[in-house]
């Protein structure tokens, strides 16, 4: 593979696709061969099998991310808001909620009474 100082791993496409390009393509590269912790043991040598797929070669745990990094944006902020704890009192009021009202019960009950009559 060809490499050189300004392009670094674009120049295997020598003088085709134009510049803007090839910065692109080097940006999404140096992002997906970087080195990034496993999210389960914090392990520094994840290997992506597909898009969007990945394993740790030490504990092999496999699990998806995006294309070309292993934690999107958008799963990072999902992460965080799980991790909040008023969102997790909040479900858990909400699971108790449900658990105390039968609502198809009370339903069938009133029909039953509005049919009986």
């Amino acid at each position: 593979m060809v490499k050189t100082k300004k392009v670094r791993s674009t120049g295997r496409f020598g003088s085709r696709y134009g510049v803007g390009i090839k910065k692109r393509v080097l940006k999404v590269e140096d992002k997906q061969n970087s080195l990034t912790p496993c999210p389960f043991c914090g392990f520094d040598r994840i290997k992506r099998e597909s898009a969007g797929l990945y394993n740790c070669t030490k504990c092999n745990a496999k699990f998806t991310g995006g294309a070309y990094v292993v934690e999107t944006l958008i799963g990072k902020t999902v992460k965080k808001i799980i991790a909040q704890k008023t969102f997790v009192t909040d479900t858990a009021e909400l699971i108790k909620v449900t658990e105390k009202e039968n609502s198809y019960s009370d339903i069938e009950n009133e029909v039953s009474k509005v049919l009986d009559e």
